[in-house]
């Protein structure tokens, strides 16, 4: 099984900045993209940036700019960095990993696996 932790989430005023961390964890053998995710209230949910394991990126036209994703693969963990806040980057921010983990035969399996959400509100 595999597990992704999330924290870093809170209250910001416009303007600030938060750092977001997202830590995996269980029978890994290696993790190939990873990213962030973001779901306001009655919004579906959408992408915000990811990161190869070789450290390319890509980013949501929305945050281009304000955000950076980084990762450090010897301790399975991705981190958003986010600045000039704005009240529409409120949503719950969920952290994804695309996993090739250990069954419990020895052998390897690809999963998505998702963290259980970290809420940003953005508000004076």
């Amino acid at each position: 099984q595999v597990q992704l932790v999330e924290s870093g989430g809170g209250l910001v005023q416009p303007g600030g900045s938060l750092r977001l961390s997202c830590a995996a964890s269980g029978s890994i053998f290696s993790i190939n993209v990873m990213g962030w995710y973001r779901q306001a209230p009655g919004k579906e949910r959408e992408l915000v940036a990811t990161i190869t394991s070789g450290g390319r990126t890509n980013y949501a036209d929305s945050v281009k700019g304000r955000v950076t994703i980084s990762r450090d693969n010897a301790e399975n963990t991705v981190y958003l960095t986010m600045d000039s806040l704005k009240p529409e980057d409120t949503a719950v921010y969920y952290c994804n990993a695309d996993v090739y983990m250990r069954t419990p035969a020895g052998t390897g399996i690809s999963v998505d696996c998702w963290g259980q959400g970290t809420q940003v509100t953005v508000s004076s």
